[in-house]
């Protein structure tokens, strides 16, 4: 099974800055939607930041101003979070639709805590 490959997490203080990676194989093509969701402990999983084929990037109002999604041409995705609050801390998932099918990635822990 295609998995995307996340990496970037971790422990950071209140204030701090961390950027998460996702690596989406060059087997998945016809890519229709990019992004990041985050499940909080006890919370469903959210979606933090899209980014659609030919559309405009959309963040949950909760990280605008703060977060920021990109890609490069080499198929990775990236969340840079700024100004991380204690409320931040969840577990991270990369996501892909595309061939309609969906993809996701293994989830990596980010904890904001002092």
């Amino acid at each position: 099974q295609v998995q995307l490959v996340e990496s970037g997490g971790g422990l950071v203080q209140p204030g701090g800055s961390l950027r998460l990676s996702c690596v989406v194989p060059r087997s998945i093509a016809s890519i229709n939607v990019m992004g990041w969701y985050r499940q909080a402990p006890g919370k469903q999983r959210e979606v933090v930041a899209v980014i659609p084929s030919g559309g405009i990037t959309t963040y949950v109002d909760s990280v605008k101003g703060r977060f920021t999604i990109s890609r490069d041409n080499a198929n990775t995705m990236y969340l840079q979070m700024n100004s991380l609050k204690p409320e931040d801390t969840a577990v991270y998932y990369c996501y892909v639709y595309a061939d309609r099918r969906n993809y996701w990635g293994q989830g990596t822990q980010v904890t904001v805590s002092s």
